[in-house]
């Protein structure tokens, strides 16, 4: 078994430690760098990152959705509290990788009807109507990212 597959902590700091001697001058054993494995380490990072910054947004969404969908008043704050976290969690993403910021409106229009969808399904759950047609709600880069709740919140 290779290394890669055996133990990636292992792999990792090995792959790690050769790539800062070889870019130190050193000679290593060019046989010893998994450049395959590198590399698709390299993308799947990014992935991790896009991903990430996805489910913080459907987050927000989900949770903007549910202020203007339920009819309930104690689960309010809560629902605020979820969107803050998220929002800074999106903030730190943006601040580490700020590449991803062109991606927010996409991903902000694809999850939003996914977002919809989950909150119908959750208000059915606790034998809430909703009191909007949450398929027609729609969220602007602005009112997802900055410190904005709706009207009925």
């Amino acid at each position: 078994m290779n290394p890669y597959d055996a133990d990636i902590v292992v792999w990792s700091e090995r792959q790690g430690e050769l790539l800062r001697r070889r870019a130190a001058g050193d000679l290593v054993n060019e046989t010893e760098l998994d450049w395959v494995n590198i590399a698709e380490e390299i993308e799947s990072s990014g992935r991790t990152e896009r991903s990430a910054l996805r489910s913080h947004i459907a987050t927000v969404l989900e949770h903007l959705i549910k202020l203007q969908a339920s009819a309930a008043t104690d689960p309010r704050n809560g629902c605020k509290e979820t969107i803050n976290r998220a929002r800074d969690d999106i903030d730190r993403a943006l601040i580490d990788s700020p590449s991803m910021r062109r991606l927010v409106a996409g991903i902000i229009a694809a999850e939003t009807p996914r977002s919809a969808r989950q909150v119908t399904r959750s208000l059915a759950l606790h034998g809430e109507q909703s009191v909007v047609d949450v398929a027609s709600l729609t969220f602007t880069e602005d009112q997802v990212l900055a410190d904005w709740f709706p009207a009925s919140a």
